[in-house]
């Protein structure tokens, strides 16, 4: 089956329910983008410049570790969003992500979107509200993922 950016904004669980023309706003800045297992689809102290909203496969969520190394933050898959620095100044990424397994994703373009959001600052404040729930989802889960390293005496540098 051949998936249009609007045929996965329309099926896409972060989208729904939110109020109507978020999708044709969401598709003008968007375009379909897809990963090989292993490859990056945004790395730390870059500029957050894109946010994907994942179809099909899984991301693996890392941090760099001060003493080199990634460490496993959380994994994500299809439903989910990857990305969530845009919303913040100074909009760099806090964190790595890659692909574990063929990815394909909807790539929105931040620029075009806070363009739009700003014409139309009903449907910024939906997305946004709906984005802090997923920012708040994300630390949480990160939160429980740091106090089981410590538990298990993880939380030396290597």
């Amino acid at each position: 089956m051949s998936h249009t950016v609007e045929t996965v904004l329309r099926s896409h669980p972060f989208l729904a329910g939110l109020p109507e023309g978020t999708t044709e706003l969401i598709a003008a800045c968007s375009s379909l983008a897809t990963f090989e297992p292993g490859q990056l689809l945004l790395s730390e102290g870059e500029a957050a410049d894109t946010v994907f909203l994942l179809h099909h496969g899984q991301v693996a969520v890392e941090v760099h570790r001060p003493a080199g190394g990634s460490l496993w933050i959380e994994t994500v898959g299809s439903g989910h969003l990857v990305g969530l620095s845009w919303a913040s100044s100074p909009f760099r990424w806090q964190f790595d992500a890659r692909a574990l397994e063929p990815v394909s994703a909807v790539a929105i373009d931040v620029g075009e979107l806070r363009a739009g959001l700003g014409r139309h600052p009903d449907l910024g404040f939906a997305l946004l509200d709906r984005l802090m729930g997923r920012l708040v989802d994300r630390l949480q889960s990160t939160r429980l993922r740091l106090l089981d390293l410590h538990a298990l005496g993880d939380d030396q540098p290597r």
